[in-house]
């Protein structure tokens, strides 16, 4: 259903250490990169981060990434706090979201917020 996300970032090496960090915990990587744009997947381009000059908005919503199990969140979410992330909400069980489900919460250089999660149905 989704062809895409992107991310309107302020600095795009700043935000490429975060988002290098978490997709290699994920098992995802860069795919696609130029000036001002760069491109992570398993298989195609699936999320992007740009730089165009704009401003982006925290706190109007939230990309989720899917990570192999709890070990893989965890892992995730440390990678991003130690790459210029901070933390919204700690890894743990979710069970207002299914009895499965595992996340943890960061806020990437920008403010936008990142849902890692596991048991997603």
């Amino acid at each position: 259903m989704i062809v895409h996300v992107a991310f309107e970032v302020t600095d795009l090496a700043r935000s490429a250490r975060f988002y290098d960090a978490i997709f290699t915990s994920l098992g995802a990587r860069r795919m696609f990169e130029t000036g001002g744009a760069i491109a992570y997947g398993r298989d195609r381009e699936q999320f992007w981060i740009v730089a165009r000059g704009r401003r982006p908005a925290p706190s109007y919503g939230h990309v989720a990434l899917a990570a192999a199990g709890r070990a893989a969140v965890n892992g995730a979410h440390a990678a991003g706090l130690e790459h210029g992330g901070s933390d919204d909400g700690a890894p743990g069980p979710r069970p207002q979201y299914g009895t499965s489900y595992y996340a943890g919460y960061l806020l990437d250089p920008d403010g936008l917020r990142v849902e890692l999660v596991a048991g997603a149905r």
